[in-house]
């Protein structure tokens, strides 16, 4: 019987230990190089070094170690070709039947340093070389990228079930990893030298779960995520999240969680808010959300600023809400849905117990498919005090509660589908129109909506992701009660609003920054 060789080469050396062990007991031979050798051998461990195998030492520095015949030969000879199997013997070979490689820590290098040198040399070369040869005659090998494969990988070989399928899925797992690793560097190269805009762009997500369909029942879904964002920081308790639930929830969160540490409350169907409430607690901040547009909210998904209690579990009961997400769910308020069969609960947090608020990624680059390809940008953010900082363009000036409903306003609006304008009163939003093709219309389907939930509009201030091109949103606004406008400026006709605002003692503020939403 041919001896088995292993080649165990990893730089995250968790678990490799006790799945060396493992190998041993099933009549494996360790191959292994540098810390890995040092590793094994520490803790008692037989394995030869890679370099007193080809009789080629490591070379500048050990940029060269790996990339010798006698390791890709013994990866890549196919078992069945005669030929193959007569060279390796005429060279003394090995058969290499399993190789373990992760590769050096490029992420975590470009997070800690910015020297260039030392991110160079953590580029690997060597692993990329021996997975990809492993993975493409994974007829014959068995190929790991993942320590948390290890458990099964042994389970396998104990059973004798080291089939041609489950090899197979190794190494599609095989070059989904060099490929993530090369797309890494790439994007980072362009990002050092070129401000992100290169050639090609490579984004790379990772499956973390499939939905039940699409948009549509005839479509298939599944949530993937960048750095493991879904995987550490986002929690299903009851029930499972279809595709419009995670579109939804993302929309909810984004505007919940950009209010840092305030008793926030924002309610989303398809994607747009259609209550928002920052009141001194969470119970009334959801009962003031929950006024905006009850009807709209039916269905649909509450984003929780803190923590859902039982006294907010059951103040929610009280009406149909699809799916919940806040940053901590108490064990009372958790059972308290159990009889609802329909209800989703889910958490998203930083996993840090003394900070319980909502907790979201941001995104530095933005993209959207159009056919055929896609639109890449940077994301768009609010800067701090984006809100404080505008400048006041009318004599009338806003006081400091109207400068706070101005600020929720603004971002509510920011984060929603342009065209949109928003209307705020004391903290919660009592209009909104988005995703409209006319600034007007928008701020007519918003005031019909209000009238239409009974919500008085008299004081409210009024928020533009853009700004006005006419005056005739202002005498619009004005017409409903508005005391405070806050809009990017940059209108042609900026002097004509301006001079219509103050026919109205209206105080209106230009921040000086769009923020379309398409």
């Amino acid at each position: 019987m041919t001896q088995k060789y292993a080649l165990l080469s990893v730089s995250d050396k968790e678990g490799i230990i006790s799945f060396a062990q493992e190998l041993i007991k099933l009549d494996y031979k360790i191959l292994s190089t540098g810390g890995t050798l040092k590793t094994l051998q520490a803790n008692g461990i037989l394995a030869m070094e890679v370099s007193h195998y080809t009789q080629s030492e490591e070379m500048f520095d050990g940029r060269v170690k790996t990339l010798h015949p006698k390791i890709h030969g013994g990866i890549l000879h196919r078992r069945d070709n005669l030929d193959d199997i007569t060279m390796a013997q005429k060279y003394q070979i090995f058969d290499i039947c399993l190789v373990c490689v992760n590769l050096y820590p490029f992420k975590a290098t470009i997070q800690h340093t910015d020297d260039f040198d030392t991110i160079i040399e953590n580029i690997d070369i060597g692993g990329p070389s021996m997975i990809r040869a492993a993975a493409k005659n994974f007829k014959d090998v068995m190929v790991v990228v993942d320590c948390n494969d290890y458990p099964a990988i042994i389970q396998t070989l104990q059973n004798n079930n080291n089939t041609l399928q489950f090899r197979r899925n190794l190494m599609m797992k095989a070059f989904s990893h060099t490929a993530q690793y090369d797309s890494m560097i790439a994007n980072y190269m362009y990002g050092r030298f070129n401000e992100g805009f290169g050639q090609e762009v490579f984004i790379v997500g990772k499956k973390v779960m499939e939905t039940n369909y699409g948009e549509n029942p005839h479509q298939k879904g599944a949530l993937y995520e960048y750095e493991q964002f879904y995987s550490k920081h986002f929690t299903n308790l009851k029930g499972n999240a279809s595709f419009n639930n995670l579109t939804d929830m993302n929309a909810a969160i984004k505007i919940a969680s950009a209010f840092g540490d305030k008793d926030c409350v924002c309610i989303v169907k398809h994607g747009n808010p259609c209550g928002f409430a920052l009141k001194d607690n969470l119970i009334e901040s959801y009962r003031y959300a929950l006024q905006c547009d009850s009807v709209s909210a039916y269905g649909g998904v509450v984003a929780i600023n803190g923590v859902l209690t039982l006294e907010l579990a059951e103040e929610i009961l009280k009406s149909y809400i699809e799916v919940v997400v806040a940053a901590y769910v108490t064990d009372e308020a958790l059972q308290a849905f159990q009889h609802k069969k329909r209800i989703k609960i889910f958490t998203c947090n930083n996993n840090m117990t003394h900070n319980r608020r909502l907790y979201f990624h941001r995104d530095i680059w933005d993209f959207k498919h159009i056919e055929g390809g896609f639109v890449y940008q940077n994301s768009d953010f609010i800067i701090a005090n984006e809100v404080q900082d505008s400048q006041c363009v009318s004599n009338t000036h806003a006081t400091e509660s109207q400068m706070l409903d101005l600020e929720i306003a603004y971002k509510i609006a920011s984060l929603t589908k342009s065209n949109c304008v928003t209307y705020v009163k004391q903290g919660y939003l009592v209009g909104i129109g988005m995703g409209m093709t006319s600034r007007v219309d928008a701020s007519h389907a918003a005031i019909k909506k209000a009238k239409d939930m009974g919500l008085e509009l008299q004081g409210c201030v009024l928020a533009s992701e853009a700004f006005f091109p006419f005056k005739d949103s202002i005498e619009l606004a004005a017409s409903v009660g508005v005391s405070a406008i806050i809009e990017p400026g940059g209108s042609i006709r900026d002097d004509e609003v301006i001079q219509e605002a103050n026919k109205h003692n209206i105080a209106l503020y230009f921040s000086g920054r769009r923020h379309f939403l398409h």
